[in-house]
């Protein structure tokens, strides 16, 4: 009977949406996994060409929520574990080696991987998270332990199971090119979780209350997360995960009282 650790095999998922100028560059690191698992997720640009260098394993489908496209990515792989990449994202030979190294005698779980976040070939280390970025994520899991929540289309929360770990070696996120970059994905992010917000039914806060959740993810950010030692870019980030959260607001409260003022409208007899 051959040795367990060498039946442990590793499955590397990516998720992609038009990403041919990151597909690529993400991809060629991944040859060291077992199998790479690929979903195209409403693609119109040569993602799937750039994939079908690497993989048979392309699977195209059109989904909303963020939640419900991982989870198909998560069960069409076939590996004991699964390491889930974005293609903005780079995996060195130095975690693939630490990988290895911790799944030959892991009891089923997850792991939780650090980043090292660019913005151009500038590395952030501090300040990240409150919805604007992470310095970790449960990136590895045993086929089965990690499920993403399916109602949400930003930010999906997780159900981990099994034994939690941590490893050294970090990712490589290229988060965005610039200023700009941050601007377009701050408009992307607040426009998908004004839809979660609206969808959801739950009663939007007052304004004062909103602006007090956003001064409390801006000192998370600067503080307590030590953006402050990453000067100008330390309190943009900051100040994009406090606006996050206002402006997503904002958007969901004057949607939902023009849906209102429209459905009134229609119910108002004409004189």
């Amino acid at each position: 009977m051959q040795n367990r650790k060498n039946n442990i095999k590793l499955s590397a998922l990516v998720v992609a949406h038009n990403e041919e100028l990151k597909l690529d560059s993400c991809l060629i690191k991944l040859k060291l996994a077992d199998e790479i698992v690929i979903i195209l997720d409403k693609t119109n640009d040569n993602s799937k060409n750039i994939a079908k260098k690497y993989t048979k394993n392309i699977y195209e489908g059109s989904w909303d929520l963020e939640g419900e496209r991982r989870n198909f990515g998560l069960n069409k792989c076939k590996g004991d574990w699964i390491l889930e990449v974005d293609a903005d994202e780079s995996i060195s030979k130095k975690l693939f080696t630490e990988i290895r190294s911790k799944i030959n005698d892991a009891d089923p779980g997850y792991f939780l991987i650090p980043f090292d976040n660019f913005i151009g070939k500038k590395r952030i280390r501090y300040g990240w998270g409150a919805s604007w970025g992470v310095s970790s994520a449960p990136r590895l899991s045993f086929k089965g332990c990690k499920v993403w929540n399916d109602k949400q289309r930003i930010h999906p929360s997780l159900i981990l199971k099994g034994k939690k770990g941590t490893l050294d070696s970090r990712i490589n996120h290229y988060v965005d090119d610039d200023i700009n970059d941050m601007l377009e994905r701050l408009k992307t992010y607040t426009d998908k979780k004004a839809l979660d917000i609206l969808v959801s039914n739950k009663k939007i806060p007052p304004l004062f209350i909103i602006i007090r959740k956003c001064l409390t993810r801006f000192f998370k950010c600067y503080i307590s997360r030590k953006g402050y030692k990453e000067g100008k870019w330390g309190f943009l980030i900051a100040l994009m995960a406090s606006l996050f959260i206002l402006i997503s607001y904002l958007k969901a409260s004057l949607e939902k009282k023009k849906i209102t003022h429209a459905s009134n409208s229609r119910l108002t007899p004409s004189l």
